[in-house]
């Protein structure tokens, strides 16, 4: 990712969501980081177009701008008031024929189903935490714990917070009950990794580097069950999880571990056909690195890890982002370096 090798005169579209549903505390903060990710790209030298999402004919506001003359940055996670409609954007955008960032529809319909991508990473041996998937209250063939308990088809640790760490079968059963009722869908069950957790951002299409990856230090915590990133450590200041998970960055590791690492994870990255940028989360237990998400288009806001470890390998916030715009260029017929 040398700033040397890339094009800063690059057309770039901006799209982005804003749901009216939201409330104004969430539609201003969404519209400051939006503004803070165009301000960077225009600072790298990029022309940016800003297109708000607010509804959900994405068809026609696309419809005014050539697809020729731009890439699109795709930070639309969602049509407004349509859950999980990140592969739809997606669609779209492959339709009217756009380059843009990111990860393909197929790959975000795989990245909302946990159990497929599990069974994905099982047959290509990256290692993850034993699991299974449960449609019903009957748990009697687990015998595992800590165990974890999760939606089976959520992203942003949706249904996850203290609670999700079960010790024993009562609880397991009674969680799995919560899970399919609060969220209409099969209970993922794992084997809880009570060890390091490590975030790993992920970079490129074809040619993948890590960056330097970032610790979640839950030393504040003595309660197995608190050892884990929940929703609210993600998203409510105001929780002890959010102000008590300490981010390392670069992680302490040694030169195997960090090799290791580097493996497991580049190899998660290409097994589920990430691209352009993804955020892989591990955990390290007896010396095996664990894969437990895989997050294709993570959030690139400019307070997240991934961010951060583009800044500790030298890299400022509009350098990564015009790299991610650099390489959806390698797919557009007019600014593919090959076309020229």
């Amino acid at each position: 990712m040398d700033p040397l090798k890339r094009r800063t005169d690059l057309p770039v579209l901006l799209i982005h969501n804003v749901d009216s549903s939201w409330t104004p505390d969430e539609i201003t903060q969404t519209l400051h980081e939006v503004k803070v990710l165009e301000t960077a790209m225009r600072e790298q030298g990029h022309p940016v177009v800003n297109v708000p999402v607010h509804h959900t004919d994405l068809e026609s506001l696309l419809s005014a701008y050539d697809p020729e003359k731009y890439v699109v940055f795709n930070w639309c996670e969602d049509l407004p008031g349509v859950p999980h409609s990140d592969v739809l954007v997606a669609e779209m955008l492959e339709t009217l024929h756009f380059a843009y960032t990111g990860a393909p529809p197929g790959v975000l319909a795989l990245s909302w189903d946990k159990p497929k991508v599990k069974g994905l990473l099982d047959r290509h041996g990256v290692p993850t935490p034993r699991w299974k998937m449960y449609a019903s209250p009957d748990i009697g063939d687990w015998e595992c714990y800590p165990a974890i308990v999760k939606p089976a088809g959520e992203h942003c640790s949706i249904g996850v917070d203290k609670g999700a760490v079960v010790l024993k079968e009562e609880e397991l059963r009674a969680r799995v009950v919560y899970v399919q009722e609060a969220f209409h869908q099969p209970a993922l069950v794992e084997d809880f990794i009570d060890g390091r957790e490590f975030h790993v951002s992920l970079l490129g299409d074809g040619h993948v580097i890590m960056l330097p990856p970032a610790e979640m230090d839950f030393a504040a915590f003595s309660d197995v069950r608190d050892r884990l990133c929940t929703f609210d450590s993600k998203f409510k200041p105001e929780s002890t999880h959010y102000r008590e998970i300490r981010l390392q960055l670069p992680a302490p590791l040694d030169a195997a571990e960090y090799a290791s690492l580097e493996k497991i994870a580049s190899e998660a990255y290409r097994v589920l056909g990430c691209r352009d940028y993804a955020r892989i989360d591990i955990r390290l237990r007896d010396g095996v690195f664990y894969v437990l998400d895989v997050n294709p288009n993570a959030d690139i806001s400019c307070d997240t890890s991934i961010v951060y470890a583009a800044e500790a390998a030298g890299y400022s916030y509009g350098a990564m982002v015009s790299y991610l715009v650099n390489l959806a260029a390698r797919r557009h017929p007019r600014f593919d370096p090959q076309n020229a």
